[in-house]
């Protein structure tokens, strides 16, 4: 008899973290042996502390205003949840997002929170994932717009074509159009996946297509949402831009407004831990094209994210906070 050679969950993730540790590392290692590491500690040295504090200002507001898109969202769909309680909840899943191997795990707290207030995890889940895929189109859309000033600016240079990045919006606006104006039609195309499970499967269409249904009746949510993905994406460039600022690195918003998106873009591939490496390639392959030195890519990209992690510690008091709470009232 065979043995069994099924390798069990465990150590599947364990071996896809492994490579993931790795692809990181490489990456690092084959960036930072081009050039003198010591350069980097120059522009530290005489980093203005003002714009590094302006900086986190500007990210406090991108994550009270991300809070905000989510809680629109959620009204739409008549679930009743505190903004208060939702800001604790995006916190602790930021934290998560930054300190865990893996993005989804912040996505998992999110629903985790609203599933009750909701009643529903398939209509907290659709609410996550709207609000993801409204954001992404955000970033496509802030990239598009600063890749075709930049092209102004140095057309030849340039490593990506506006045009690919307004098609690649447009494409995605034409593709998740039926979902919202013909939820009915949407959840029909979905029925061939009752084969694998008709009970089961089919109740979850129903609970979608009724999410879809609502966010067509109340299309201001949606907008709206939309719009402030757009504020979002927008100030997390300017908190880029402050970052570099504070670096005194010669780095022109609208190099920014294409590069931050993008690379927010890369490190949603699932092949290093938390877009470690990915990143900073990104940022490397784009700025040696338009002139600027890999320091200087190098240096906008740990820096922010540094801050960003720093700043995401608060998401680890609100969850020993709410951990202690409950532990009180069992």
């Amino acid at each position: 008899m065979l043995p069994d050679v099924r390798e069990p969950p465990a150590a599947r993730r364990h071996l896809f973290l492994a490579l993931k540790i790795a692809v990181s590392v490489v990456l690092l290692v084959v960036l930072f042996r081009q050039i003198d590491v010591t350069r980097l500690w120059q522009p530290l040295r005489r980093a203005s502390i003002a714009w590094l504090v302006v900086a986190l200002g500007i990210y406090s507001v991108n994550l009270l205003v991300s809070t905000w898109r989510w809680h629109l969202l959620l009204h739409a769909q008549q679930v009743a949840v505190r903004r208060r309680s939702l800001l604790g909840s995006f916190l602790v899943a930021t934290f998560f997002n930054n300190f865990l191997p893996s993005n989804i795990g912040g996505d998992v707290i999110r629903i985790s929170d609203t599933a009750g207030p909701a009643r529903s995890k398939t209509r907290a889940t659709a609410v996550v994932l709207t609000d993801r895929a409204l954001g992404l189109m955000a970033l496509v859309l802030v990239a598009a717009t600063g890749a075709s000033v930049a092209a102004v600016v140095h057309p030849a240079a340039l490593p990506i074509w506006p045009v690919w990045l307004w098609a690649g919006f447009l494409a995605f606006v034409a593709a998740s159009a039926p979902a919202v104006f013909a939820p009915d039609g949407f959840g029909r195309l979905l029925r061939p996946l009752t084969v694998f499970n008709p009970e089961w499967v089919g109740n979850r269409i129903e609970k979608l297509t009724d999410v879809l249904s609502r966010f067509r009746a109340r299309p201001r949510a949606l907008v709206g949402c939309f719009a402030w993905a757009i504020f979002v994406q927008a100030t997390i460039v300017v908190f880029y831009f402050a970052v570099s600022y504070a670096l005194h690195l010669n780095l022109s918003l609208s190099d920014l407004s294409v590069i931050v998106p993008l690379s927010f873009i890369a490190q949603m591939l699932p092949v290093s831990v938390n877009g470690f490496g990915v990143r900073e390639a990104t940022f490397s392959f784009y700025f040696t094209r338009v002139g600027q030195p890999l320091e200087s890519a190098l240096l906008i990209s740990l820096v922010p994210q540094v801050l960003i992690m720093i700043c995401s510690l608060a998401g680890a008091a609100v969850f020993v906070s709410r951990s202690q709470q409950r532990g009180r009232t069992t």
